[in-house]
């Protein structure tokens, strides 16, 4: 049974009724949730957070900023260094433009925190698994990349890039002022063809392929990153723009490689 300090009180659960999985309403969103995903590789829920919970987590993370890891870097779009004895263009070869963000760490995120609380609700994971079409999902046992903030201030951006892992959950908390988008190319890619001349096209400056996704504060977004190139175009203005990353995977126990810990916390541990 929830009860009023359940973490159930921070989503709208009028328009995402999502306490009871069987039930027919749920049913119909799961379903909404799945199509979304199955059409573009992205699944919107704007809204999902209430507006005082929104409000509440982005406050509880503005006190966190500057205690994070920032890095500054740039790789291909594959996450690597180019690659030798490719043709000129090809997009393994090319060195990506500038990623730069602070990443706050799930250790740094106190127990009290809204978002914290959140994520360690068995209710959000059994949601999230649903939506996805996974029989089970567990959170990541991982003491620094299980729950994290993304905090990126005037200046900061990501570059093109493809994730490394199936799927991304995201809570949008705060907007910049300036740039901040959300672009990408749906599922320009598969495990069966790489699509080397699509993606070239892309990053040449070619935005038939490109979609965009506002940040709207209190949504919650499913992702396949994998397949889909994404990016953040560079942020402008004085208010820090703030997206929560939950990590979920269909083994237990999962943590992230040592070598991606330090790259992005800046420490192992």
């Amino acid at each position: 049974m929830t009860t009023p300090d359940a973490p159930a009180r921070f989503v709208d659960l009028e328009r995402y009724p999502i306490l009871d999985l069987d039930a027919p309403p749920a049913r119909t969103l799961v379903g909404r949730a799945r199509a979304q995903l199955a059409a573009s590789g992205a699944c919107e829920l704007p809204g999902f957070l209430t507006r005082d919970a929104t409000a509440r987590m982005a406050a509880e993370s503005d006190a966190l900023i500057g205690r994070g890891h920032f890095a500054e870097t740039r790789a291909t779009v594959y996450l690597g260094l180019p690659e030798a004895g490719l043709p000129p263009g090809h997009p393994r070869a090319r060195l990506g433009g500038r990623s730069a963000v602070e990443a706050i760490a799930y250790d740094l995120v106190p127990p009290a925190h809204a978002l914290r609380q959140l994520y360690e609700w068995d209710g959000l994971v059994a949601f999230v698994a649903a939506a996805l079409g996974k029989e089970k999902l567990y959170r990541y046992a991982d003491p620094l990349g299980a729950l994290n903030v993304a905090s990126m201030q005037a200046g900061d951006e990501l570059h093109w890039h493809f994730d490394q892992t199936d799927f991304v959950v995201s809570i949008a908390l705060r907007d910049a002022e300036a740039g901040g988008d959300f672009e990408y190319a749906p599922r320009i890619r598969s495990r069966d063809d790489e699509r080397y001349d699509d993606v070239a096209r892309v990053l040449d400056g070619d935005r038939t392929q490109v979609r965009t996704i506002p940040l709207t504060p209190g949504t919650l977004l499913l992702f396949a990153g994998r397949d889909s190139l994404h990016r953040v175009t560079r942020v402008g203005g004085s208010v820090a723009r703030l997206v929560a990353l939950l990590a979920y995977d269909e083994r237990p126990d999962t943590v992230s490689s040592e070598l991606l810990r330090r790259a992005r916390y800046g420490r192992n541990g």
